[in-house]
């Protein structure tokens, strides 16, 4: 006789149950506030799992009242949409049909494209979930129908009250009196890293080996070695992820390469492809502009062989980039940039720059040294600075260009 796994029997039946995720769904969260209004858009959710994803779809179908039913995009096909969609005349879908469709990532461009008329007639509600960026992962005109929700990890403490509730029902279950004191529900919940179905599960089977007490041997025994967080003082996910970048920004290769590893332990390669995108041209930038064709050729590589070989091309750009000369002076003359759009200025660019005439224009290229004394910022910001070179050997050469051409221009056609 099967038997139902204790994190389903626990699963959350209202918001209020809900584990984390409070700016979704506390009494203020965004999310929470939607339904209660009776709005319920096409939603993306996306975050790691084991973290409610689905049980908030649940949640939300139960009380907006529609007809729910899930798919999984590893195993569903077209014709399980169309299946889906059929049902949406029937009686049961009187208040409307909510599809949960979850890991859509693995849904190729025309897979996602075949829900974009559904959702636009009204006939089909939408709920995806995925544990990967929807910004690389998800088609454009879908993401643009949606509203996406980022569920976070849930920390350690969080986890407490619901592995309490855990045990005291493996407990009456049993009609025993096993303990667990806070630090080994604390142990559990680090090693799960966030993940509350896992957390759940751990404690579950510690319990059947267990006499009296659950202790941390008898948890550490349950886990994989990869799971090299179980310290209670250990990193979290996401604290690895800005320790690799604090390492490579600070030219530490040693504590850089430890980093991926530790990441790359964990099973997160996208993570770290990611991450190594952003250092390549947060960090080292104009400095070295190869790096970020560099890290790109790099990450692809990675993905392209996968885990186990996939470290081998990381670690070649992680110790190039951790030794790489450093400059984030495009980083921060974009945020500068940023700045003055926040204040409403620069809303009226040049007439000379406009279509269809560009009346006014001088084109560089006929004139000596391909350069020409005109003006591009908007009226309101003509000499403003943004950009200022960094220290770096090929900043400097740069600079050298530059500032030629600025003291030889005569504006001299060719």
């Amino acid at each position: 006789m099967a038997v139902q796994p204790l994190a389903d029997r626990m699963r959350p039946r209202n918001f209020d149950e809900v584990v984390g995720q409070s700016h979704l769904v506390s009494k203020n969260g965004i999310l929470r506030r939607l339904v209660d209004a009776g709005r319920i858009p096409n939603m993306i959710f996306y975050g790691p799992p084991g973290i409610g994803k689905t049980t908030v779809a649940n949640i939300i179908a139960t009380a907006s009242g529609m007809q729910m039913y899930k798919l999984n995009a590893t195993t569903a096909s077209l014709a399980d949409i169309k299946d889906v969609i059929s049902s949406t005349d029937n009686i049961f879908s009187s208040s409307g049909t909510l599809l949960y469709l979850d890991e859509i990532q693995y849904f190729n461009k025309k897979q996602q494209q075949s829900l974009l008329e559904f959702m636009e007639n009204g006939k089909l509600t939408l709920i995806a979930s995925t544990t990967e960026n929807p910004y690389y992962c998800i088609y454009n005109a879908l993401l643009s129908r949606s509203s996406v929700f980022e569920f976070k990890s849930v920390s350690p403490k969080e986890c407490i009250p619901s592995l309490r509730r855990a045990l005291n029902l493996l407990n009456e279950d049993f009609g025993d009196n096993k303990t667990a004191d806070d630090a080994t529900l604390l142990g559990i919940a680090y090693a799960a890293g966030g993940d509350v179905r896992m957390s759940i599960s751990v404690l579950e089977n510690a319990f059947y080996i267990s006499d009296k007490e659950i202790n941390e041997e008898a948890v550490k025994s349950l886990l994989p070695s990869v799971i090299s967080h179980f310290d209670r003082d250990g990193d979290v996910h996401y604290d690895l992820l800005s320790c690799l970048q604090k390492s490579i920004r600070g030219s530490d290769p040693d504590a850089a390469i430890f980093y991926l590893a530790k990441i790359l332990a964990s099973g997160d390669l996208l993570s770290a492809c990611r991450r190594i995108l952003v250092i390549a041209n947060e960090d080292i930038g104009c400095a070295y502009p190869l790096a970020a064709s560099i890290a790109y050729a790099c990450t692809e590589s990675a993905k392209a062989v996968g885990m186990p070989e996939a470290a081998i091309p990381l670690a070649n750009a992680v110790a190039i980039l951790a030794t790489a000369p450093k400059s984030n002076s495009a980083y921060l003359a974009y945020h500068a940039a940023c700045e003055d759009i926040s204040k409403g200025l620069g809303n009226s660019v040049p007439k000379h720059l406009r279509s269809p005439n560009f009346e006014g224009y001088l084109y560089p290229h006929d004139y000596e040294n391909n350069y020409v004394n005109q003006t591009y910022l908007p009226e309101d910001l003509v000499g403003r600075k943004y950009y200022g070179f960094g220290q770096s050997k090929t900043e400097q050469t740069a600079k050298a260009y530059y500032d030629y051409i600025k003291s030889s221009c005569t504006n001299k056609k060719k």
